[in-house]
């Protein structure tokens, strides 16, 4: 079965969810190996890479167990206001230079506004006016239709909001806000124009059925880029004795939601470290993208590392 389901996507087609469920029954290898073929078809050997800065950090007012800077849980993380002018820009212009080809301002809380939403805005008009050639995306929360227009309008290209699981699986992780907040927030970017980037993390205790099912839904909402982040278990939050996935179990993942996602970039988040070799295996597996340097509160992988690495194995940065 598993090579008449590539040979359908590989031709245009598209998987049901009964193949998914049987496919991902296969050996890790063969996935992988069909994945891989999706990808070179529909992505080539091309990679993207992004880079983010926590523009607002700490006190969420949401209690998503995975998270360390939410004040439900004494993590200790830093809790610090919105970031001045001078430093994002600074950021933002040193990754350019070295090679990133997208960069987000990410910040904790529900949602962005008021005094902080203006000064964002502030800061990407003057991005988008001084800085070229790099793409420009934000992760500000669950916002409403008149904020993406403004960012819209202030450069930003691409919005970024996790769905983080399935449907079904997702009061687990979260009780403050639901799903629904966040298929809503991701129609509203879209309405506005913008593209979407939306995943989730892997390894909270969901099974695979959430996983795939995760995987349809943003197939579904047709996102450009789907981050999957591996969780990285923190101390003092609900999930910090979770049990680590097995290397087999993300890289059958990642596959999986290649099938499923065939266009879109799926793209290494957090937790990429669980994998040997810096992850090599997860773009042999259908990934196409990734994160590259520090994440909000765990550390990631250095741009130069990455960018040898995906030379070294016939990648080229988009």
């Amino acid at each position: 079965m598993l090579n008449k389901v590539t040979e359908i996507i590989l031709n245009g087609g598209k998987i049901t969810k009964l193949e998914a469920l049987n496919i991902i029954k296969c050996s890790v290898s063969d996935l992988c190996l069909g994945a891989d073929k999706i990808r070179q078809k529909f992505c080539s050997n091309k990679v993207d890479l992004c880079s983010i800065i926590s523009g607002k950090g700490g006190n969420c007012s949401e209690n998503c167990k995975f998270c360390a800077q939410s004040r439900y849980h004494s993590t200790g993380v830093k809790c610090y206001s919105f970031l001045n002018e001078d430093i994002i820009l600074e950021d933002c212009k040193k990754h350019r230079d070295s090679g990133i080809n997208r960069y987000s301002i990410v910040t904790a809380g529900k949602n962005l506004v008021g005094a902080d939403f203006k000064k964002a805005i502030s800061i990407y008009d003057k991005i988008h006016r001084q800085l070229k050639n790099i793409s420009l995306c934000a992760s500000f929360g669950l916002l409403k239709y008149e904020q993406f227009k403004e960012l819209k309008k202030s450069g930003v290209i691409r919005y970024h909001c996790n769905i983080e699981t399935s449907e079904n699986y997702f009061k687990n992780i979260c009780t403050t806000h639901n799903f629904q907040d966040k298929i809503d927030t991701i129609h509203s970017a879209k309405r506005a124009g913008l593209e979407i980037c939306s995943g989730g993390i892997i390894g909270m205790g969901e099974t695979m059925v959430d996983r795939i099912d995760m995987a349809f839904t943003l197939a579904e909402l047709g996102v450009d880029s789907i981050p999957i982040n591996v969780l990285n278990p923190i101390k003092d939050t609900p999930f910090e004795n979770t049990k680590p996935l097995s290397e087999d179990e993300i890289l059958k993942t990642i596959a999986i939601f290649r099938y499923i996602n065939p266009k879109a970039d799926i793209r290494m988040a957090a937790g990429r470290n669980r994998l040997k070799n810096n992850g090599i295996d997860a773009f042999k597996s259908g990934a196409n993208a990734t994160i590259t340097g520090d994440f909000l509160t765990t550390t990631g992988s250095t741009i130069k590392m990455d960018k040898d690495m995906f030379v070294k194995n016939g990648f080229y940065i988009r």
